[in-house]
Parts: structure tokens; C-alpha cells; sequence
């Protein structure tokens, strides 16, 4: 994709979470249904006609797919909905994860709570943190379920997450 689409696409998926405030949605649940969504796949894709409709439109199609889903509540400062907006899609062009795999990695409520430190370093920079701090994640899960016995592996691998 043409670098400045990938950037017209940011801003429109950063105008997109403003917009979701604007009409009070509430952004940590607004986001991570947005993320998982069909929408969020379509922009994903190399080309989709949805990448070339604005907040609005995307934002109609948004309501028309996850309808109840979409819950009026507290909303995020406009600068940290336009942030993690372009931070979302940036991550897409520069990994190739989709928006589903980005949102598993750094949730909503972890990318808003970091938004001041994170808008410091640049994208690639938050990119690499978020990543790291998910692997950790993953791994400290891991180790809490073979402890409680709920993931059953081979003695070996057991005793190496240990």
C-alpha cells in the first residue's frame, strides 16, 4: 500500500475513535469491539472499499455490525482516541498483524493508560514495548495455569517455564 493512504488511513481510524466519543460511547469497550470487528478486517486487507470512506461512514457500517455490542459510557480524552486510532493502524502497516492479533496483544485499556508515555517514543518504539510486555503476559499466564494444573504440558517443558 502507498505510504500516503497508510497514512490517510490512520488519521481516519483516529477521526473514527474521536468520533465514537462524540457520540458517547464508551472508548475502552468501543475500541476493542472496533478491533475485532469486520470493519477493523476490511481495513486490514490490501484493498477494501472500505478504506476509502470516512469516519462517518465506517463509524455507520461500525454500528450496523456490532449494534448492542457499541455501550454508551465514559469516554477518553479526544487526543488519546486520535493517538491510539493511529497507533492501531500504523501497527498494522508496520507488522502485517491484523487488527483481531493487535488488540490481543495491547488492549485498549493498556494502550489509553500509556497514551502520555507512549506518544513520547514513536510508534515502533510502543510497538516493540506493548509486544514484550504480551509475551510476558502470555508467559506469567502460562506459568499460573500449569501451577493450578489447568495446562497440561510435557514434564520437560514443565519444568524449564518453572
Amino acid at each position: 500500500m502507498h505510504e500516503m493512504l497508510e497514512l490517510l488511513l490512520c488519521h481516519v481510524q483516529g477521526d473514527l475513535f474521536e468520533l465514537s466519543a462524540e457520540r458517547g460511547f464508551a472508548s475502552i469497550e468501543f475500541i476493542d469491539a472496533f478491533m475485532g470487528s469486520k470493519c477493523a478486517a476490511a481495513l486490514d486487507m490490501d484493498f477494501n472499499k472500505l478504506q476509502w470512506m470516512d469516519a462517518e461512514y465506517i463509524m455507520d457500517a461500525l454500528v450496523d455490525e456490532l449494534g448492542d455490542k457499541l455501550v454508551h459510557g465514559e469516554q477518553e480524552s479526544m487526543g488519546a482516541l486520535s493517538w491510539a486510532g493511529h497507533l492501531y493502524r500504523n501497527w498494522h502497516f508496520i507488522t502485517g498483524e491484523s487488527s483481531k492479533e493487535i488488540s490481543k496483544q495491547a488492549p485498549a485499556d493498556q494502550i489509553l493508560r500509556g497514551y502520555l508515555y507512549y506518544d513520547q517514543i514513536g510508534d515502533e518504539a510502543t510497538i516493540e514495548e506493548l509486544k514484550e510486555k504480551a509475551i510476558k503476559r502470555s508467559a506469567k499466564r502460562k506459568r499460573t495455569m500449569i501451577e493450578k494444573g489447568e495446562f497440561d504440558l510435557a514434564p520437560s517443558a514443565a519444568k524449564r517455564l518453572r
